[in-house]
């Protein structure tokens, strides 16, 4: 990989971050410490056990959480929900994000991870998507302040296990309430909130609130505030953490982009300058090692089929052609899967070198709440 280095744009803004960041301690979800404070979103059909595994290995991650688990369908012993909370011995620490309505139904979901041996219970109040939403659970729980606080209450009683929120500032620009449900929240025993720094009815649309999250920031007194939303570069964590006053940050679309922004993250902090994202080689090997472990983990047949769209992501921040990028995508089996990585190693990509620094790449977002991409 080359081996420049790359610095934030404002030098002194970089500097006085890193201060206050020195000034904390480790970041700590109860009992559990994390080893940075750099966190993995939940990415539904993204986040899964192959990239967690992938991300620990390029280093920097302190946390990575799982896709989003239907408590139901967990109790209910479904096998795709129960994959969905496998784990592996480097996926650690790892979280597993549930989502429902019925404080009894996540209290006996929370008792059966706990169980399992997972690090953390994250429970979702956040997600926008409708078929999440008209279940009374995700972001429709920033409506009932007290009907959410009671789950929230009844999980972290249930367990021992550090327990954190995930959620959203509120279900419109008329109802910022995450600041008052992070206070409730405290005091029911959560060990950290994470805030997406958008409303549910903004979906994935429009800018983040920087400054609704630093009112949740804020809001409580000791536990730690993760802040989420539109971080895909340095440049955008510095902003972050200058302009919300949080102690952690959580990736999910810009890790799509850059598997190794944790890692550079890290180089920040320690140092105030971070190398390099990988070349288009290093994003090829990363690729192909990525679909090793999920054909490891779910057989041939179905990891064709499900990695379809983390290869378009790859292939598009490579700058493959479109061509190329469509056979990958449209292979059916692994002779037509390997013809079509070898024609995009030999190919290499458009308007710049294998081996030397790519043009950044930032992953779309999703116009208005919506569970496809």
């Amino acid at each position: 990989m080359n081996g420049l280095r790359l610095h934030p744009q404002s030098s002194e803004l970089s500097e006085r971050v890193r201060s206050r960041l020195r000034a904390y301690s480790c970041v700590q979800y109860g009992s559990l410490s994390l080893p940075s404070r750099t966190l993995l979103s939940p990415l539904a059909g993204f986040t899964n056990l192959p990239f967690r595994r992938l991300v620990h290995e390029l280093g920097g991650l302190g946390l990575g959480t799982t896709d989003l688990v239907n408590a139901r369908g967990l109790m209910a012993g479904s096998e795709k929900t129960l994959r969905l909370i496998e784990t592996h011995p480097l996926d650690r620490p790892f979280a597993v994000q549930i989502f429902g309505g019925e404080a009894s139904v996540m209290r006996d979901a929370a008792q059966f991870l706990e169980a399992r041996g997972v690090d953390s219970i994250d429970i979702n109040m956040g997600c926008p998507v409708p078929k999440v939403v008209k279940t009374g659970a995700g972001a429709s729980l920033m409506c009932h302040a007290d009907a959410a606080t009671e789950l929230v209450r009844a999980v972290v009683e249930a367990v021992k296990l550090p327990v954190t929120v995930k959620m959203r500032l509120g279900w419109d620009a008329s109802q910022l309430t995450a600041p008052r449900f992070a206070r409730e929240f405290e005091q029911a025993g959560v060990a950290a909130v994470a805030i997406h720094g958008r409303t549910r009815a903004q979906g994935f649309s429009g800018t983040v609130n920087r400054d609704g999250i630093r009112q949740v920031v804020e809001a409580v007194e000791k536990i730690p505030v993760v802040a989420n939303g539109d971080i895909r570069t340095i440049d955008d964590a510095i902003a972050m953490y200058d302009e919300t006053g949080c102690k952690a940050i959580s990736i999910g679309r810009g890790a799509l982009a850059n598997p190794w922004i944790f890692r550079q993250l890290a180089e920040w902090e320690a140092t105030g300058s971070w190398m390099p994202a990988g070349s288009f080689n290093d994003r090829l090997a990363l690729m192909r090692r990525q679909f090793v472990y999920l054909q490891e983990w779910v057989g041939e047949e179905t990891a064709l089929s499900a990695f379809r769209k983390m290869a378009h992501w790859y292939t598009k921040a490579m700058r493959v052609g479109a061509a190329l990028r469509q056979a990958v995508q449209t292979a059916n089996t692994m002779e037509e899967f390997d013809e079509a990585l070898a024609a995009i190693a030999a190919a290499g990509p458009n308007g710049a070198s294998k081996d030397g620094v790519l043009p950044d790449f930032q992953i779309p977002v999703p116009a208005g709440p919506n569970e496809r991409w």
